[in-house]
């Protein structure tokens, strides 16, 4: 038998239908939201392990409000962010500063430094005050005295090998020494196209001033072998001076067997300088001068490929003690490919992070963090 709806009485049942059919979409989807979480949850557990405990930044040097400005911050350290950028690196270099000012800068308005080897255009998205600098042709340029066909003999077989050649000569030995830099003793060293995933919710340099840190660092990694064959036999610098080198330094993280050779060869580990937040003093000291010197007289910024990495690492892991290095776990921080997130779900929900800490660098395999881990 058929039943004859009246068309109020369809319509009524039109909207029932449709009310459970919304509820049964929403039922499902919080239930797959759930095991999404869920799933998350424990592979971030997986990810972090036990590191969750590791807090090395106290809790008193974080901001407290909600929208700090720059007005409630009362206290800068002597400080300048720097950055080394050519014309050919404009829209990288805008992308870093914008992601640092917005990240952190924003509230204590740190100055910038600029050096390049040309004039260049004023940034428009720095908050604090902005220098521009050149850097001296002779500090930029292959030395007189370097043998060019050896020099070219050398760049033609890293280009064999597929290896970038590119000369770190300036930001090895005399970025400290330009004549804008004299005025501070802290230098924060922000390469173009790098990233900041998570707010900086604390003053790096307040804390590093307060505890006696003078090297601070996020990635450290495997150098690559071809690079820098010779590197570590300068070593040697050590033996003729022995009273530059720290009582409690960090030779462990370098090598396996108190420097006769690096660990982990062929591989060389490096606490990887285009993050670097440094003490002035430590570049400027006689110890560190005097091992550039001796490195720039072998020639192997020119004959090899000799990085600013591994000779900011090794002055520091050799002239400074191990407890003045800092690793900030708190800052996440990307250079393509590689990326460190803050290991453990209170610190990465306290920066406000974007970043995917199962994809964070720190134990990945070509990481040297375990090799840091085991001289703390």
């Amino acid at each position: 038998m058929l039943l004859k709806l009246t068309t109020s009485t369809r319509y009524v049942l039109l909207v029932l239908l449709l009310v459970l059919g919304i509820h049964s979409i929403l039922s499902f989807t919080h239930e797959d939201y759930g095991r999404a979480t869920s799933l998350s949850q424990t592979a971030a557990k997986l990810s972090w392990g036990s590191n969750d405990a590791l807090d090395s930044i106290p809790d008193e040097y974080f901001y407290h409000e909600l929208e700090p400005t720059p007005y409630n911050v009362t206290r800068r350290a002597n400080a300048t962010m720097l950055m080394l950028a050519r014309n050919s690196d404009l829209d990288g270099a805008m992308r870093s500063v914008r992601e640092l000012e917005d990240r952190f800068n924003r509230r204590c308005r740190y100055p910038w430094v600029f050096l390049n080897d040309e004039e260049f255009s004023d940034y428009n998205v720095v908050s604090g005050p902005v220098l521009f600098g050149l850097v001296p042709r002779e500090h930029w340029v292959q030395p007189d005295w370097i043998d060019e066909d050896r020099a070219r003999e050398s760049r033609d077989k890293m280009v064999e090998n597929n290896i970038i050649y590119v000369m770190c000569r300036f930001n090895s030995g005399f970025f400290y020494r330009h004549p804008l830099l004299q005025q501070y003793k802290w230098s924060w060293q922000v390469e173009p196209d790098v990233h900041f995933h998570c707010d900086i919710e604390f003053d790096p340099f307040a804390y590093m001033e307060d505890n006696d840190k003078i090297y601070g660092f996020t990635i450290t990694m495997y150098e690559y072998e071809a690079t820098i064959p010779t590197l570590w036999e300068t070593i040697k610098f050590t033996r003729l001076h022995p009273e530059y080198v720290s009582p409690n330094n960090a030779m462990g993280y370098l090598s396996d067997n108190n420097g006769n050779t690096y660990n982990l060869c062929p591989c060389k580990p490096a606490l990887w300088s285009n993050f670097e937040i440094a003490s002035m003093d430590l570049w400027r000291g006689e110890a560190y001068s005097k091992y550039f010197d001796f490195l720039d007289s072998k020639g192997g910024f020119n004959y090899e490929r000799w990085g600013d990495a591994p000779v900011h690492s090794i002055a520091a892991a050799l002239f400074a003690r191990k407890d003045q290095i800092q690793f900030f776990d708190e800052i996440g921080y990307e250079h393509n490919p590689y990326t460190h997130c803050p290991r453990g779900p209170g610190k990465w929900a306290r920066g406000r992070c974007a970043c995917d800490a199962g994809r964070s660098f720190d134990y990945d395999g070509y990481s040297s963090m375990r090799q840091w881990d085991r001289v703390q």
